[in-house]
């Protein structure tokens, strides 16, 4: 088996890339990394310097791809499967890529700062901070129901590495800033979303390591 994921079924940025390899049915060999174990952070750190996850190895191509993103594009463009994550045609990949990045930038990073927030030391919190954030989250909601009405998924009809980003943005940012009733076509896409057997199957997955996050509610 070529491909090696080093990984945490925890974290949201790791599931974009097994959303990507399960729905193409990628054979890859999975390796959970536990930063806080001696031996494996010391293995991982040897893989990726920075200690961020995911990590993509590649043994046939003697590669090793960082950032969940690029992990996509790498495996779109050496590993393709039925799935185009990233469209052939040139338009359309920028949109895919443009939504990748907003999901990323303005979902994913305000919902990290909440949770980060949550686990520092009483005295070391940054409650403006957490404002901004979840103010950022709100109107990220608003540009998303403006964005999914009348579509399926993030740039239209298929599904993309733009929906491999969404997933596991919305589906923590709703439990930190819930979408309430306000936004009715975020909360649509994403109960899609949570319908797509790839991303049922990294929630699944993730079941056990749930009760380590500081917003567990379900």
């Amino acid at each position: 088996m070529s491909l090696t994921l080093h990984f945490h079924p925890l974290a949201s940025f790791c599931w974009k890339p097994l959303i990507a390899l399960y729905e193409n049915a990628t054979p890859f060999n999975p390796v959970i990394v536990d930063l806080g174990d001696e031996r494996s952070r010391a293995a991982f750190l040897k893989i990726s310097p920075s200690g961020k996850m995911p990590a993509l190895h590649d043994d046939a191509r003697r590669r090793t791809v960082l950032e969940s993103t690029i992990v996509i594009e790498y495996l779109a463009t050496h590993y393709p499967g039925p799935v185009e994550l990233i469209p052939a045609d040139t338009d359309l990949a920028i949109a895919v890529r443009q939504a990748d990045r907003f999901y990323d930038f303005y979902v994913q990073e305000p919902m990290q700062k909440i949770v980060g927030d949550r686990l520092r030391p009483p005295n070391k919190a940054d409650p403006f901070g957490v404002v901004e954030a979840r103010e950022q989250l709100r109107n990220s909601y608003a540009i998303i129901e403006e964005e999914m009405r009348g579509k399926t998924w993030a740039v239209g009809e298929i599904f993309t590495m733009a929906d491999c980003s969404a997933s596991p943005a919305l589906f923590y940012a709703n439990k930190v800033e819930p979408f309430g009733d306000k936004y009715p076509a975020v909360k649509r896409f994403h109960d899609r979303l949570l319908e797509r057997p790839s991303f049922a199957r990294v929630i699944e997955e993730a079941q056990p390591y749930f009760k380590l996050f500081p917003y567990n509610n379900g």
